[in-house]
C-alpha cells in the first residue's frame, strides 16, 4: 500500500514539475501566437469602426484578392511539389552514405532551410540578377538568352533553394521504415528497382511524402520577406497584399489586412490539421 502511495506521489510531483517547466513556453505561445491571432480576428470584423462582416464580403467579391490567393497557392504548390520530388531521391542517396557525410549534408540542409528573407534575396540578386555572376556565365555559355530573377519564375527558383533542403530534413527520417530486409526480400522474388519503389517503397512512404508536401506548402504560403525583397509589389501574393494594406502609403486598410490574414491562417491551418491526421493514422 505504501509503495503504491509513494509511487502515486512521485508521479504527481513529476507531472507538477513538468507543468511548471512548461509555463514559460506556454506564456510565449499565449503572448506571441494566441493573443495576436485573437486580436487580428476581432479587428477583421470591424469596418470604419463598425462591427460587420463587410471585409470578408469584399474579399469574396474582389477578383484581385482572389487572384492573389490563387497565385500564392500555385507558387506554394509548385515549389512544394518540386521540393518533395527532388528531396526524395536525394534523401535516399543520403541514406546510403556513411555517418559523417550524413551529418554534414543534414547540417547544410538545416542551414539552407533557414536561410531565407532579405539575405537570400540579396544572394540571388548578386548571383542571378540582370548583371549577376551566374547570369553572365550562363549567357556567355549560351545556356540562356535572358534570366529574369525579378518574376514569379525567379521567385519560385529562390523558394526551391530552401524548400528542397527542408524536404530532405522531413523525408530522411521516414526512409528508416524501408529496411535492407524489405529491399532484399523484394529483389529475391525478382522485383526490379523501379518495381520495388512503385509497389513497395512509395506506398510505405506515401503518408510521409504527403505530410512533407503539406508542410512545404504551408512554409511557402506564409512567406513574405523573401517575396517582397525580391519582387516587391509586382508579385500578386496574399502576404504582399497584406503588407501593402498595413503599411501602404497611398491606400491603408488594416482591418481588411486582418481579414486577409485570417483567411490565410485558415488556408494554412486546414492543411496542417490534415497533415497531423495523416501522421496519426500512420
Amino acid at each position: 500500500f505504501w509503495t503504491m502511495v509513494m509511487t502515486t506521489s512521485t508521479s504527481k510531483s513529476t507531472l507538477f514539475i513538468a507543468a511548471l517547466c512548461a509555463v514559460p513556453f506556454l506564456g510565449i505561445v499565449l503572448l506571441f501566437e494566441i493573443i495576436p491571432i485573437i486580436a487580428v480576428g476581432i479587428n477583421s470584423l470591424f469596418k470604419e469602426g463598425i462591427f460587420s462582416f463587410e471585409n470578408y464580403l469584399d474579399l469574396a467579391g474582389s477578383t484581385f484578392q482572389r487572384k492573389a490567393f490563387l497565385t500564392s497557392v500555385e507558387l506554394s504548390g509548385a515549389t512544394a511539389a518540386i521540393g518533395v520530388i527532388f528531396a526524395l531521391p536525394l534523401a535516399n542517396v543520403l541514406r546510403n552514405m556513411n555517418r559523417g557525410l550524413q551529418e554534414g549534408v543534414l547540417t547544410y540542409s538545416n542551414i539552407a532551410a533557414n536561410f531565407t528573407g532579405f539575405p537570400l534575396a540579396l544572394a540571388f540578386v548578386i548571383l542571378f540578377g540582370l548583371n549577376g555572376s551566374f547570369t553572365l556565365l550562363l549567357i556567355q555559355a549560351g545556356v540562356v538568352d535572358d534570366l529574369n530573377i525579378y518574376s514569379l519564375g525567379g521567385l519560385a527558383m529562390a523558394y526551391c533553394y530552401f524548400q528542397i533542403p527542408l524536404g530532405i530534413l522531413l523525408i530522411f527520417p521516414s526512409l528508416q521504415a524501408i529496411t535492407i530486409d524489405i529491399e532484399e526480400a523484394a529483389l529475391l522474388v525478382g522485383a526490379s528497382r523501379f518495381a520495388f519503389w512503385r509497389r513497395i517503397g512509395l506506398p510505405i512512404l506515401a503518408p510521409s511524402l504527403i505530410s512533407a508536401f503539406i508542410l512545404l506548402f504551408s512554409n511557402a504560403m506564409g512567406g513574405y520577406v523573401m517575396a517582397f525583397a525580391l519582387v516587391g509589389g509586382n508579385a500578386n501574393l496574399v502576404t504582399v497584399r497584406i503588407g501593402e494594406l498595413v503599411i501602404g502609403d497611398v491606400f491603408s486598410d488594416p482591418n481588411m489586412a486582418d481579414a486577409l490574414a485570417m483567411v490565410l491562417v485558415l488556408t494554412l491551418v486546414v492543411p496542417l490539421i490534415c497533415e497531423q491526421l495523416i501522421l496519426r493514422r500512420r
